[in-house]
């Protein structure tokens, strides 16, 4: 694809896709949008007219059909990721999956067989590691900001109905059998992948959940606890259930010579030494999944790495399974 344009179709063209990637695909060179899909047709068109693609279905098998498309964005619940990819794959389209990639990591490995199998290319949306603030983080951490990381402290504590970035009524975030478990799974994947993508290879991990509230089937209490390779140790305590008062989105990355703390749906790093205390603050991209998308674009045309493989989301469901006892 060195010379040719990715021309893409969306599977789910649903609210994930209004602001947040669908618009970034025209933006990016030698990259469009030339088709969307949802199973309600009137709602498919609607989005083909608003956002000005030429084509829409409401069949995923006639938008990998299309001749004009050459990639797909797979951005329906979790429950039909890994048979929308395998079918991708087997058109020979290249693949960009939402997150969760799948449901669990069971899913996640027989996605990772059909890639290698097929030798088709697929990237899964861990977009944050394009976002320039946790760039800096990164470059903090390699240029030894806070000497050795010793302990890593997540907390994600949100009232029953979570202000992060969850979509009103739509309520399959909490059915495990589509999403593979509830808010958990639609939010830590973020965090954890970027624990992953901050210090590499996991050495051990483990953790618990319970339904504390029983006001819906998922779990929404979950704890866990990961050793790196490297000797760094992450703590994490996921709650969906607590007082408005109370809710907190922070990570701190501590270590020998200071700490790093930031949110991560927020906007600003803080990096505090024992001589002093600097915040900087960010803008996210209006679209943004934009500047992973332009990575995508890239690796598809085969001028730069995957930014997030598959073999990399398995470990990230590995983690999630053992922290959920699945």
């Amino acid at each position: 694809m060195e010379s040719q344009k990715i021309k893409w179709g969306i599977i789910g063209c649903g609210d994930v896709t209004e602001l947040k990637s669908g618009q970034a695909y025209n933006k990016i060179t030698d990259s469009s949008l030339v088709a969307v899909m949802r199973r309600d047709a009137e709602k498919a068109a609607d989005y083909a007219r608003r956002h000005n693609v030429g084509k829409w279905y409401s069949d995923a098998e006639l938008l990998m059909d299309d001749p004009e498309v050459n990639a797909v964005s797979i951005a329906t619940p979790p429950s039909s990721h890994l048979d929308y990819a395998k079918r991708a794959i087997a058109k020979g389209l290249n693949v960009y999956v939402e997150k969760p990639v799948t449901r669990n990591a069971a899913e996640a490995e027989a996605m990772a067989e059909a890639v290698m199998e097929s030798g088709a290319k697929l990237t899964v949306a861990h977009y944050r590691r394009a976002l320039p603030m946790f760039l800096y983080v990164k470059s903090l951490l390699e240029n030894n900001a806070v000497g050795d990381v010793r302990t890593v402290q997540i907390r994600m504590w949100q009232n029953r109905e979570p202000k992060v970035p969850t979509y009103p009524g739509i309520n399959w975030r909490l059915d495990p059998e589509v999403s593979g478990g509830g808010y958990f799974h639609d939010l830590a994947p973020h965090q954890l992948d970027l624990m992953l993508y901050f210090f590499g290879e996991p050495e051990h991990y483990n953790g618990y959940s319970l339904n504390q509230a029983n006001t819906s089937p998922a779990d929404d209490h979950v704890a866990g606890l990961i050793v790196f390779k490297n000797k760094v140790v992450v703590n994490g305590s996921w709650s969906f259930n607590v007082a408005e008062s109370e809710t907190a989105d922070t990570c701190e990355i501590i270590g020998t010579k200071g700490k790093i703390t930031f949110p991560f749906f927020g906007a600003f790093v803080t990096l505090k030494t024992e001589t002093e205390e600097e915040t900087t603050n960010f803008t996210h991209p209006m679209h943004i999944q934009q500047p992973m998308i332009e990575k995508i674009v890239a690796f598809f045309k085969d001028e730069g790495p995957n930014p997030c493989t598959i073999d990399e989301a398995v470990v990230l469901m590995k983690i999630i399974d053992s922290f959920t006892g699945k």
